[in-house]
């Protein structure tokens, strides 16, 4: 279960954020291969003066269409599925809703599987132990 946070300026139609929300979502279930309802996104949008980024940092020239995309996702995932996500969701955010890709920038946090509760006061995915019960 990825945790989405999608940071943008404010301004954007409401279909141009959605197509964002949707793009990354396809992205995870591309490379990740989540399950289509295991999706939990938080969008936040921004006024210019609270959205502050070096415009050309490590070379890549960066507009004012940037989005910041942090993902907090579990730690079981290797180098190469990562690569294949931030892949996958450039080129989706290229296709809809036509984002530069210079100007997709993701940030992945990852988690042991003991830290994730979705509710009930329970850690989710850590099976119960029922020895000694």
């Amino acid at each position: 279960m990825p945790l989405v946070r999608i940071s943008l300026l404010k301004g954007k139609s409401r279909e141009h954020v959605r197509a964002i929300a949707d793009s990354v979502h396809q992205g995870l279930i591309d490379a990740y291969k989540i399950p289509p309802d295991d999706r939990f996104q938080l969008i936040h949008q921004h006024d210019p003066e609270d959205f502050i980024f070096d415009a050309d940092y490590l070379g890549i020239h960066r507009s004012s269409d940037v989005v910041f995309i942090h993902l907090v996702a579990g730690n079981w995932r290797d180098t190469a599925q990562k690569q294949a996500l931030y892949q996958a969701i450039a080129d989706r955010l290229a296709v809809s809703p036509g984002l530069r890709r210079e100007d997709v920038q993701i940030v992945l946090s990852s988690n042991q599987r003991d830290e994730w509760s979705f509710g009930n006061g329970l850690a989710s995915y850590v099976k119960a132990d029922n020895a000694g019960s």
